[in-house]
């Protein structure tokens, strides 16, 4: 097999706010269909909260390892569709990132640092030379990740740019302490899981407890660990401290929202 045709068996995942009632989500595959009928897309999911890019951040960060290097990531969260924020595609050491320029990718990127970037500025990979203003993941976004994935060189799409200038979506960093780490919630899941900004290696294999609106919840293994409608922290599956209910809504319950702080302490 060529180095040509292996190109072409690039797998293409694809994530977005669009939701399943609207046809947006059909509209960009069928665009992308045009050009390869038979490239696999995956959906990552595409029940991000409206305009939430924290959100789209987290979820691509945790999802692209799962897939084979030279994957294409197409993610469209973008409320600034049609203004001045750059639409972009960037190599990383996985793969390929296709959308907006405004923090969507930091997360991976914080992980998987950018080989190069280019704004997509090259017409000629795009649906149309005179794109809706509200929606570029049809007519920019669909059409550049589908050609990307065909095997079109990545500086062929556009002018190439300095990947340290690729906007960065500040979440906070945790901190170590004297006795543990201070960090943030980055996300809430559909259960109301709130998953901190702190990864596992800050409390592995040692007694620990998580300090928020007011309470001491303990570091436990498993949901199961406490009673029904009990409140405790553990490690999520995606790798990051969470806070949780068994079998209850963490976020209902606190009334913790994205960016609210939190405490480990190791005890």
């Amino acid at each position: 097999m060529s180095e040509k045709q292996i190109d072409r068996q690039r797998l293409m995942t694809f994530l977005s706010d669009f939701g399943d009632r609207d046809i947006y989500v059909g509209v960009m595959k069928g665009v992308i269909a045009q050009l390869n009928p038979r490239l696999a897309v995956i959906d990552l999911t595409h029940q991000i909260p409206p305009q939430d890019i924290a959100a789209a951040r987290f979820c691509l960060m945790n999802a692209y390892p799962y897939f084979p290097v030279g994957t294409v990531h197409l993610a469209v969260v973008d409320p600034g569709v049609g203004s001045k924020r750059r639409a972009i595609a960037v190599e990383f050491a996985q793969g390929f990132l296709v959308g907006p320029d405004n923090g969507i990718f930091s997360g991976v990127l914080s992980q998987s640092p950018a080989i190069a970037a280019v704004e997509l500025t090259n017409l000629n990979y795009w649906r149309t030379p005179q794109p809706s203003n509200t929606f570029h993941g049809r007519d920019i976004f669909a059409p550049v990740a589908a050609n990307l994935a065909n095997g079109v060189p990545l500086k062929q799409l556009g002018q190439e740019i300095d990947p340290a200038s690729l906007v960065k979506l500040d979440i906070g960093e945790c901190k170590q302490t004297s006795n543990g780490v201070v960090g943030c919630i980055q996300y809430i899941d559909r259960f109301g899981n709130l998953a901190s900004n702190i990864p596992a290696s800050y409390v592995q294999g040692k007694t620990w407890y998580v300090q928020a609106a007011g309470l001491r919840i303990p570091g436990c293994k498993t949901y199961g660990d406490v009673n029904q409608g009990e409140i405790l922290a553990l490690v999520g599956s995606h790798g990051w401290v969470e806070i949780a209910i068994n079998s209850g809504n963490a976020r209902s319950k606190l009334q913790l929202d994205w960016q609210e702080p939190l405490q480990v302490v190791l005890t």
